[in-house]
């Protein structure tokens, strides 16, 4: 794979500018060469930071691991592209110097403005972002979006987290107050409430999606509060693991495996299951068939999966999370009414529920009853 000069190589956007430069010509002109044999599939794939973050790239690049061994499938990477201008020199480069036909852009901010003005400009590719942004009347219709529902991995995540901690204090570390990350919040709550009906999640908000020395100095006081297992939804939870570890509480994981970086204490995780997505989309484009301009999925689509259990996890908390998993293959809801918010509220009445991809989940601006903390 191609790197960066920061890291004592030559990236693609750097290849390209010389490129361009060395011709006296603009990047847009130069010619594609033959970099893959005629009937290879070229896929490039835009990775925010490096592939083994331990968490939302690794969980992109351990699926694109397993897209490389589709016959017929040709993969270029690019891993630490800013969500600046060097977004579109990259897949610039992957178009006009390798015959790209697929774009994965896999961190949010590509896909407004730079993977819109680039679906605009060559329309004979397909760019794909891992979010629902895409709209048909808005939007070209060679752009489009993935999104695995993780918050699903966590309600199970949940369940185990509430047989396997003894306080029944948990701790959750998140980014920000958004829908996708309250989604997360709330459904781990109530997995970890229906284990135990009395836990509680203390919840604290870094402001970013990656401040490892924040979530670091967050997981510390949180451990000092008394929670004795640590949760989180942040782009790499590796700190937030590594520092549950060292202080001797547990920990479930978030995006991809955390499970090596604490044999002690780890329970699982929820992980995203890309490698589902990203070889169906080539198999369809192998065989000259459409891609869906959305695609979303959780445990019954197959797109999302729990980190094998560690150390951490009791076999009570084992069995129950392998139950929570066979509901949701089987369509069952996660919000089931009664559900009250942190403020008493009542979100749900008995008999009602949301489906597990209601819009409602998606606007949902409130924490459930037994998260202590405040959106405001």
């Amino acid at each position: 794979m191609t790197h960066d000069f920061l890291t004592g190589g030559l990236s693609r956007r750097g290849a390209l500018k010389i490129g361009a430069a060395a011709l006296g010509t603009a990047a847009v002109g130069l010619k594609p060469r033959a970099a893959a044999a005629a009937e290879d599939l070229v896929v490039g794939v835009v990775y925010v930071g490096p592939r083994d973050d331990f968490g939302w790239n690794q969980s992109h690049a351990v699926a694109i691991d397993a897209l490389k061994k589709t016959r017929g499938v040709k993969v270029l990477e690019e891993e630490r592209v800013p969500e600046t201008i060097d977004v579109v020199k990259t897949m610039q480069s992957m178009i006009e110097l390798d015959g790209a036909k697929l774009i994965f852009g896999t961190s949010f901010g590509y896909f407004n403005p730079f993977m819109i003005d680039l679906a605009k400009k060559y329309p004979d590719v397909q760019f794909r972002h891992p979010t629902t942004l895409w709209s048909a009347d808005k939007h070209p219709m060679n752009l489009g979006g993935y999104f695995a529902s993780l918050d699903q991995a966590h309600y199970a995540s949940g369940v185990a987290a509430g047989y396997s901690s003894k306080s029944g204090k948990l701790g959750f570390i998140a980014a920000k107050p958004i829908g996708i990350v309250l989604r997360s919040i709330n459904q781990f709550t109530l997995g970890a409430r229906k284990a135990n009906p009395n836990a509680t999640v203390r919840l604290v908000f870094t402001g970013d999606w990656s401040m490892p020395v924040r979530e670091a100095e967050i997981a510390n006081t949180l451990v000092d509060s008394g929670c004795d297992l640590i949760a989180c939804h942040v782009d790499s939870p590796k700190v937030i693991v590594q520092a549950a570890e060292g202080r001797g509480v547990k920990a479930c994981g978030h995006n991809a495996s955390q499970a090596s970086l604490a044999p002690k204490g780890f329970v699982t995780g929820a992980e995203l299951k890309y490698e589902t997505i990203y070889k169906e989309f080539a198999e369809l484009l192998a065989a000259g068939k459409p891609l869906p301009n959305v695609a979303v999925g959780g445990f019954d689509k197959d797109m999302v999966r729990l980190t094998p259990y560690g150390a951490g996890a009791t076999e009570e908390a084992r069995k129950a999370a392998d139950a929570a998993v066979a509901d949701l293959v089987a369509g069952k809801p996660i919000y089931v009414g009664p559900v009250k918010d942190n403020k008493g509220a009542t979100v749900l009445g008995a008999g009602q529920s949301y489906g597990n991809y209601a819009p409602e989940l998606d606007a949902a601006s409130f924490l459930v009853e037994g998260v202590q903390s405040s959106l405001t």
